[in-house]
């Protein structure tokens, strides 16, 4: 087997994902400091679930990303644990708030997710020139 393949006790695996989600009702909300923040938060909250983040972009109302998956996750379980961890994440550091009892939310329910495949490159280059007039939202 060739060595893009990573392994897990039993078996071999290569699974990467492109995912997009928004935040609530779509605000513009993924500014400067915001979006300087997310990017490391996003990553350490992959690293925690032994995923790994390929490629990210922030834009004002949507977050796109190419991430490596291990098989023995699911999907929505990560999407779910990135999304919840990085809003409380956000509501500690910008809103000033060390619980979140409210039940506010900062991302909407859903997300979209394709699998990835051997066109790999073209995902990558897609979520790169999501906005090419600007580079500040990369991760």
């Amino acid at each position: 087997m060739s060595e893009l393949y990573q392994s897990l006790s039993h078996s071999k695996w290569d699974c990467r994902y492109h995912v997009i989600f928004v935040p609530k009702y779509r605000r513009k909300t993924m500014f400067l400091e915001l979006r300087q923040y997310l990017g490391p938060v996003f990553h350490e909250l992959a690293r925690q679930k032994e995923c790994q983040i390929i490629e990210g972009h922030l834009l004002p109302d949507h977050v796109h990303m190419c991430i490596e998956i291990p098989p023995k996750y699911a999907v929505s379980s990560v999407i779910g644990f990135l999304k919840g961890k990085s809003a409380l994440a956000i509501a500690r550091r910008f809103k000033g708030k060390q619980h979140n009892f409210e039940g506010e939310n900062f991302w909407a329910r859903g997300y979209a997710v394709s699998t990835v495949g051997f066109e790999e490159a073209v995902v990558r280059r897609d979520i790169r020139e999501q906005t090419a007039f600007d580079q500040s939202g990369r991760f």
